[in-house]
């Protein structure tokens, strides 16, 4: 397996060609592929669009809902170059993955949410076309993350039972490279910042797989060379820095060279770059050293049809939509997003609290009512599953890390959502984690977990570990709804003057309150589920959240309405959204725009 996350370029050293398109498939209930030799060709193969989930694709229901082994297999040709490494980039391959090429293993990975990349450059034929075939799993297991578990029919089927409220997506879900770069290459760098008056100095480190010698050059907007350095770690000085703000952001071309003796290129690897810092100073969020309130979205890779597959048009109009309502800032729930989402948001100014996917961590085929109203501890860190969860864990969060830490939207990671919190062996499961995760940001930034309800002051025992408490709490939706609305608030003043007391030196966001919403719905007075009511939910929540001063950030959940495991507590999915499926606005995303051109 390859080290380098690299997002891949195309230069006079580097190159590659995207396999994305029409691709084969075939599932395997039996798990019978390998033993037939379905790395060798696939046969009685469907055709399938890569990337995509391939779910909603179908318009028979046990496609729709397949889970187990599944084939994927394309032709490529390479030509007779062999002076260069031939690398294959999964970009998210959900949930885990077996490659071949030309019928030899090539490597497997488990998580679904992050890259992997393989060197089969001693596997592939030059001058001549090559077989790429994948076998995929999508089935969850309480080893896994996101957690869950696999129901058997009467029948033989078997279908996802995931711990948590959004759909099961899967397949090779985003893009897929054949990269060609040079036999000594850049494989990573880090970036830090520090600033003084109005420069700014650049701490970076680049790793490569030789021993000539590297050379750091920086440019501004123009392409004026600002900075240059020699050497594989050094520091890049810019006078008058024009720094990376909220909602202005200011990127700089940052361009890492391995030279020759001759001063000739052997690698090169550019990087947009912002200058910026973040850091928690008392109860306060800070970057650049000036106090920032977030606001904006919980949301999911979600859209019909096509899943959890990136669209270009459709993620310009969730940003669009998102600066319409005065937003800065959103959460990845509840798993690190495609590439391309974290290069839009460095553009646009945008904030982004990024999260691992550690969702599920609670034994429920109903977690979202369990963990919205407060459900029992089902004892999840006592199993004897622990170990291995924690090792796929980590290598989830070491993935997230090494892919995400030079972005400048990125202010801080999220280690978990919603997990049981309140007894010894949770914090013993979290703290090596959150350990780790210090000490492999360059720019240590804060680190975060969205707690559920019954994570409560003198009950849990992992907010100590965050530097900024992030609360999923949902009164007067699953607690107190309805006509209860005044107790709701009674209860939720309740528990915020208990945070009180921790949060002295401490910021709290809220990283998810919400109300089911139907879009045609609406009522005089206000019912649940009506346009009305989910108004005055959020009405009360922002009175609540605006009488403490150590709340620095508001997360409403969810950006959109999504899809969601079938149930009767769901309407084909969760109606919480801001905007509908197909991003028109409800009322609500009225009052958000107000309240967020004020705030």
């Amino acid at each position: 397996m390859e080290q380098s996350l690299l997002y891949p370029v195309r230069n006079d050293a580097r190159d590659y060609t995207l396999l994305d398109g029409m691709w084969k498939m075939r599932f395997d209930p039996e798990v019978l592929g390998e033993k037939n030799e379905w790395q060798n060709g696939l046969p009685d193969a469907f055709s399938m669009p890569v990337p995509a989930s391939f779910a909603d694709l179908f318009t028979e229901k046990e496609k729709r809902e397949y889970c187990g082994d599944f084939w994927y297999e394309t032709k490529f040709f390479l030509d007779e170059d062999r002076s260069t490494r031939v690398i294959l980039r999964f970009s998210g391959v959900t949930h885990r993955a077996d490659v071949y090429i030309n019928g030899v293993k090539a490597g497997s990975h488990e998580g679904g949410f992050t890259p992997f990349a393989l060197d089969i450059s001693d596997l592939v034929n030059y001058g001549a076309r090559n077989l790429l075939s994948v076998r995929v799993n999508n089935e969850l297991n309480e080893t896994s993350i996101p957690c869950g578990s696999v129901k058997t029919h009467m029948d033989g089927r078997k279908t996802a039972a995931p711990y948590f409220d959004f759909y099961n997506y899967s397949g090779i879900q985003r893009s897929v490279h054949l990269m060609r770069i040079p036999k000594e290459s850049i494989r990573d760098y880090d970036t830090s910042f520090t600033l003084e008056n109005n420069d700014a100095d650049i701490t970076y480190r680049v790793y490569t797989d030789g021993e000539h010698p590297v050379i750091a050059e920086l440019f501004d907007r123009d392409g004026q060379k600002v900075a240059l350095c020699e050497g594989k770690s050094g520091v890049l000085h810019v006078q008058n820095a024009r720094l990376w703000e909220v909602r202005d952001a200011y990127l700089y071309s940052l361009v890492f060279r391995i030279v020759d003796e001759a001063g000739n290129n052997i690698d090169k690897y550019p990087a947009k770059i912002g200058i910026r810092t973040v850091e928690v100073k008392g109860n306060k969020i800070l970057l650049n050293g000036k106090e920032i309130y977030l606001k904006g979205y919980g949301r999911h890779e979600d859209f019909e049809v096509v899943g959890r597959q990136f669209i270009p048009a459709l993620a310009k109009r969730d940003f669009e939509l998102m600066k319409w309502t005065n937003a800065n800032c959103f959460r990845t729930s509840h798993y690190p997003y495609d590439e391309h989402w974290y290069q839009m948001a460095d553009e646009e100014g945008f904030l982004i609290i990024d999260e691992v996917p550690a969702v599920g961590m609670m034994r429920s085929l109903m977690n979202f009512a369990a963990a919205g109203a407060g459900g029992k501890d089902t004892r999840f860190f006592t199993a004897d599953t622990v170990p291995q969860l924690q090792a796929n864990h980590r290598n989830a969060l070491e993935e997230m890390i090494i892919r995400d830490k030079n972005h400048p939207s990125v202010i801080a990671f999220s280690i978990f959502n919603e997990p049981e919190t309140t007894y010894k062996e949770a914090h013993d499961y979290f703290k090596p984690l959150f350990d780790f995760a210090r000490e492999l940001d360059p720019q240590k930034r804060p680190l975060t977990g969205a707690l559920l309800v019954n994570s409560t002051p003198g009950k849990d025992t992992c907010a100590e570990l965050c530097d900024i408490v992030a609360l999923n709490r949902y009164y007067g939706w699953y607690i107190m709804g309805g006509p209860d609305l005044p107790e709701a608030e009674m209860a939720f003043r309740k528990e915020m003057d208990q945070w009180a007391l921790i949060c002295k030196d401490k910021p709290l966001i809220f990283t998810e309150f919400g109300a089911d919403t139907y879009a045609a719905e609406h009522k005089l007075p206000s019912v649940m589920w009506s346009q009305e009511y989910q108004n005055e939910y959020y009405e009360m929540n922002f009175r609540v959240m605006d009488d403490y001063d150590f709340v620095q950030g508001e997360l409403v959940w969810n950006f959109a309405d999504f899809q969601t495991t079938e149930g009767i507590m769901r309407l084909n999915g969760n109606k919480k959204g801001i905007f509908t499926r197909n991003r028109q606005p409800k009322d609500a995303a009225f009052l958000l725009k107000k309240r967020w051109e004020q705030k």
